[in-house]
């Protein structure tokens, strides 16, 4: 698909879950090796907005940013 101004929102919905998902794996990932006995972190953060009436975080590592170029791929291929 091309990037136009009309399915933009769709880009950027599809980035936003990409990164959303890395985010979840990699931790998942973290969680599953530290089981088996390997502790590490590479998590950055929290990088995020608070207004006093909401707010939101997100905890930036490598899977964050490897389900960014993944969402890309998904989009380039609808």
């Amino acid at each position: 698909m091309k990037w136009t101004a009309k399915n933009r929102p769709v880009l950027y919905r599809l980035l936003f879950l990409g990164a959303l998902t890395g985010t979840l794996a990699w931790a998942l990932l973290e969680m599953l090796l530290s089981l088996l006995g390997f502790s590490f972190s590479l998590e950055a953060g929290p990088v995020g907005f608070d207004i006093h009436v909401v707010s939101f975080w997100v905890r930036v590592n490598p899977g964050t940013l490897a389900g960014l170029p993944a969402a890309w791929l998904l989009f380039k291929s609808l």
